[in-house]
């Protein structure tokens, strides 16, 4: 099956595109498009990887599903272009984020300047139906990022994985600890930040982890 996606992540996950369930799957994604709004648009289906190269990623930064709502979603998790509002989820990343590392305020919402210093940032779920949270769950994509997740974890050395909340834990059981960094919080979201989100100091430890492992550290 000929996926466009980043040539990289196209040589790592050769083997899951052959799988019958992708092939359900991108059947499913493909009649979606065609006969409803879907979220994020086609084109940035696969924005993510192709922002941050398999050879490139060292910070995994694990998302739910796409924002639902118009012009947010631009295939990067927790991320929306830059002429969008902040969702609450965004605003109290950057408020944990100016707390921990005291950067000036944020006046933008994309993230693609993470992830273009090799931060994935990765939603579990791919695509959303408009105004509809949750509405692609179980149709594959799940078993397509735990893929992503082990093919990093395996193959790569010293990564940083950021799992935000109980959905983005439950898909830590993929990674090897001993190899990498693993940081748990609660989610941004306004309903539990302030259950153990803020104050994580998470991206400090992951800069200061990165410098210890011989790495550039990300510019936040």
């Amino acid at each position: 099956m000929n996926i466009r996606i980043e040539s990289s992540w196209k040589n790592e996950l050769a083997t899951e595109f052959q799988k019958p369930y992708f092939k359900k799957l991108t059947d499913y994604v493909r009649e979606a498009y065609q006969n409803g709004i879907i979220y994020p648009a086609a084109k940035n289906l696969f924005r993510a990887f192709a922002l941050s190269p398999f050879t490139h990623t060292k910070v995994v930064l694990l998302g739910q599903d796409p924002y639902h709502g118009p012009g947010q979603a631009d295939g990067l998790s927790f991320s929306v272009p830059s002429a969008i509002s902040f969702p609450p989820s965004l605003q109290n990343i950057f408020v944990e984020l100016q707390a921990d590392m005291g950067t000036p305020k944020r006046t933008s919402g994309s993230l693609d300047d993470w992830a273009k210093q090799g931060v994935l940032l990765l939603n579990a779920i791919l695509t959303v139906e408009a105004h509809k949270a949750g509405s692609h769950q179980k149709k594959g994509w799940e078993l397509f990022t735990d893929a992503v997740i082990k093919a990093i974890s395996d193959r790569k050395q010293h990564v940083v994985f950021i799992l935000w909340g109980s959905y983005a834990q439950q898909k830590g059981h993929f990674i090897d600890g001993q190899q990498h960094l693993v940081l748990r919080s609660a989610h941004p979201s306004p309903l539990s930040a302030h259950r153990g989100f803020f104050q994580n100091r998470h991206f400090s430890k992951t800069n200061a982890y990165l410098l210890a492992t011989g790495q550039t550290p990300i510019v936040w």
